[in-house]
């Protein structure tokens, strides 16, 4: 990988805050963290991704690969292989963080613009949005099926206060934002590895390790690769170093890249395992809530929904802090605990209606299968950009509206075109060739379900970026100071 040679970057345009606790509220937005708040080592990332990771999504996930048709060694292989290719882009786009000292879609703005960058920040923001909706409709319905469990009847009234309670825990975390985050998240990810380990104990006796089957078709490889890489790491890339940002400029990237990565992908390629294992014991595995638990001892069922609810507190702990982090590159003059509330509002909402209507949960589900499909070409600029200037950054040059000046990357009125074609061709590649429950694209159709939308998506985008912009973008990286 590239290494840039860069020492600290340029202090914030901000004046810096006092450090905080992990029991203050942060008051920091996507301004550039200044080197005196910097502190610690790339090993916080292991606690915080596997903490995020370390879920009954996970499982859920695993148990579908092998809905594929999958016996459980095929699904293994390629459960591995996902995780690998997936992980290593989370990985590479937290490189940035300690460089620069600032979030995802604030560097984001050097290959697509100050004005051009709010479109991907606005697209991760909707994602995130939805995944935090779904993630908070699941704890409700779990919520509600530990209430089953002790006898008490799940009227609309008592759905409205679970509904409540889980916005309120929701908040919580997000609220006080980084510090608090990276601490809880470190102990979670314990307490969620030896409950999944008691799990994995009690399932693997009724599991069938022994059937190999016939080799998959390219055509399953191709729709369980999509799968496993984009729900994977490559969901997760757009958050990368908004959870670096605070390490020293002088982190080592090699570490930095295996902390972000193995911390993710780690639990992801465990927990989908056990979920695969699941899968060959039951067919109610994909339905974490009501179908997995139906496997367990009776006594598990209680601590199980538990864990479901906690970890998927977790995974939008998250997802809601960097949510918060992308409505501010879109350009919302507001402070970061503040678009905490925007979040919560929306999926709160979102959810009510999900509860009291499961066609809705559908139209979310949905939704969220197409709208990742901007992932891959996003990723391939973003990270062909900064290979391009080999990590260079002018800081300041992200936020002119905070400097008063243009800066390197203003272009066409804030807008680099040649980031936003480059995404746009990519996602048309991605819809081309997707295969999907909503829509499948004519060149997969063609190729008989042939899903190549997460590769191709980045490769046409990654490309054409190198093709249109590489003669400006190394300029740039000659005009940035390296020291």
């Amino acid at each position: 990988m590239a290494e840039a040679t860069a020492a600290a970057p340029p202090e914030s345009p901000r004046p810096a805050t006092p450090a905080a606790s992990v029991f203050t509220v942060e008051q920091r937005g996507i301004d550039a963290v200044p080197a005196g708040e910097r502190q610690g080592g790339p090993g916080r990332l292991l606690g915080l991704w596997a903490g995020t990771n370390t879920t009954v999504f996970t499982v859920v996930y695993g148990a579908l690969v092998v809905s594929f048709g999958l016996s459980f060694w095929y699904a293994v292989a390629l459960i591995v292989l996902g995780n690998v290719l997936g992980f290593a882009v989370t990985g590479l786009t937290s490189l940035q963080g300690p460089r620069t000292g600032t979030s995802t879609h604030s560097v984001s703005r050097a290959a697509f613009g100050p004005r051009g960058g709010r479109l991907p920040a606005l697209l991760s923001w909707m994602m995130l949005v939805g995944f935090e909706a779904g993630g908070m409709v699941l704890i409700v319905l779990a919520g509600l099926a530990l209430l089953e469990e002790a006898g008490i009847a799940t009227s609309a009234a008592v759905k409205l206060l679970v509904i409540a309670v889980a916005a309120g825990l929701q908040m919580l975390l997000p609220l006080a934002g980084y510090h608090l985050i990276m601490k809880v998240q470190k102990y979670f990810a314990w307490i969620f590895a030896a409950m999944f380990a008691v799990m994995a104990f009690l399932v693997a006796p009724k599991a069938d390790f022994g059937a190999h089957g016939e080799p998959p078709s390219v055509v399953t490889v191709s729709l369980v690769l999509a799968m496993v890489t984009a729900s994977g790491g490559l969901s997760w890339a757009d958050m990368g170093s908004d959870y670096s940002r605070y390490l020293p400029a002088g982190s080592a990237p090699r570490k930095v890249f295996a902390c972000a990565a193995l911390g993710g992908m780690v639990p992801n390629v465990l927990l989908q395992i056990l979920g695969a294992a699941v899968a060959t014991a039951t067919s109610d595995a994909a339905d974490p809530i009501a179908g997995l638990p139906v496997i367990l001892p009776g006594w598990f069922t209680t601590p199980y929904l538990l864990l479901a609810i906690v970890s998927l507190l977790a995974v939008n702990t998250t997802d809601m802090y960097s949510s918060g982090l992308n409505l501010l590159a879109v350009g919302l003059p507001v402070k970061r605990w503040m678009v905490v509330f925007i979040d919560l509002s929306l999926c709160t909402g979102i959810t009510l209606w999900a509860v009291f209507s499961a066609d809705f949960y559908t139209l979310l589900s949905d939704f969220l299968s197409l709208i990742v499909l901007w992932l891959g070409p996003w990723a391939a600029v973003y990270l062909t950009d900064w290979v391009l200037r080999r990590g260079r950054y002018d800081v300041l040059s992200f936020f002119p509206e905070e400097t008063g000046r243009q800066g390197l990357y203003w272009h066409r009125g804030g807008v680099r075109p040649a980031g936003l074609l480059a995404v746009l061709l990519g996602f048309a590649a991605a819809v081309l060739w997707v295969d999907s429950t909503v829509f499948v694209g004519p060149l997969s159709a063609a190729a008989g379900g042939l899903d190549l939308s997460v590769f191709a998506g980045a490769l046409v985008a990654g490309s054409v970026y190198w093709l249109l912009a590489r003669r400006a973008v190394r300029a740039e990286a000659a005009l940035t100071p390296t020291a």
